[in-house]
């Protein structure tokens, strides 16, 4: 496939801006949905189409390798130029049914970071969240359990998605025992029960690394690991690198921090843990690229948020010139 004109335009650029060698810069995507169909619900992920747009964009620019690998020569001098990785969080069905199909199309490898504890049924809480919220009756609910008072449910969902997003901050870093019982007392007030095919099925994510995906550990359930004792934190990261090597027989080599903020969500003593826990490479949610001087355990991820694609190659070419230190502590 021949890229478009702009994105032919952009590539030397690219190259210029991301030497390989022991001047490469590494840029990484990160993703957790791809969608079948736009939502409202969900302006924040991409529908099938903006996907694979974004991927064509993504392979006439780049290199695209997998995580482990290009952490790897990153650290040893041989990461080619215009070296660039792509990364799903958590372990949403349909990294399988929609976003598959379109990296398979376009010859792209991946890495899936899946936090195993939310496999075959489960569901993370700040969809049960969104998904509670879709489903309220319109008018005036005590939502005062979220930290929200009384308030009045919108019909439109871009109004339930603002909501939704508020009460998702209100609750993210309370204690696990009280966030879930806050949101478990939203989701009583569902009129219709929530659905529970939001995560992938241990076949599906077989299937993906059967297929040739790169699967990466994620913890089990979640967790913020700043808010974690030492042995809670580490128990969680082995626990979801365990249960994804029992699962596929093979080794986990990398792993994505859950929320991903150094300082904030995890702590200076989780990257020492998590190379322990017999990782190769992590990865946080720091925006920028990474280069051979950072650390491979915090590895720098970012995703423009544009809806075309010219836009998308030059905000990817921008963030080539952001590098950022390390930040755990």
């Amino acid at each position: 496939m021949t890229p478009p004109f702009a994105v032919r335009m952009m590539r030397p650029v690219a190259a210029l801006l991301a030497p390989g060698g022991n001047r490469a810069r590494l840029s990484i995507l990160i993703y957790h949905r791809v969608l079948p169909v736009p939502d409202p619900m969900l302006p924040g992920d991409p529908d099938a189409a903006r996907f694979r747009w974004q991927m064509e964009t993504v392979s006439g620019l780049f290199r695209v390798l997998p995580l482990a690998e290009a952490a790897a020569r990153l650290q040893n001098d041989t990461l080619p130029p215009r070296a660039a990785c792509i990364t799903f969080d958590d372990g949403y069905a349909d990294n399988h049914d929609v976003a598959l199909p379109i990296l398979q199309s376009l010859g792209l490898p991946a890495t899936f970071f899946v936090a195993t504890g939310f496999l075959d049924g489960g569901m993370m809480f700040n969809d049960r969240i969104i998904e509670a919220i879709r489903r309220l009756s319109p008018g005036l609910q005590d939502l005062g359990f979220l930290g929200l008072g009384m308030r009045e449910i919108p019909v439109e969902m871009e109004a339930r998605h603002a909501l939704a997003m508020e009460a998702i901050r209100r609750v993210k870093h309370l204690p696990g025992e009280e966030r879930a019982q806050r949101v478990a007392a939203l989701e009583a007030q569902s009129p219709a029960p929530l659905p529970r095919d939001l995560m992938m099925t241990s076949a599906q994510v077989r299937a993906l690394d059967a297929a040739g995906m790169e699967i990466g550990g994620h913890t089990h359930s979640h967790p913020i690991l700043a808010r974690l004792t030492d042995d809670q934190a580490r128990a969680e990261i082995l626990q979801g690198k365990e249960t994804l090597e029992s699962m596929l027989g093979h080794r986990i080599r990398v792993f994505a921090y859950p929320n991903g903020k150094p300082g904030k969500d995890y702590r200076r003593e989780h990257v020492p843990m998590v190379r322990d826990c017999g990782f190769d490479a992590a990865v946080s949610t720091v925006w920028g690229v990474s280069t051979a001087s950072r650390d491979p355990f915090q590895l720098a991820r970012f995703t423009p948020w544009d809806i075309t694609p010219t836009p998308f190659g030059l905000r990817l070419l921008r963030n080539l010139l952001r590098t950022t230190p390390d930040q755990a502590r």
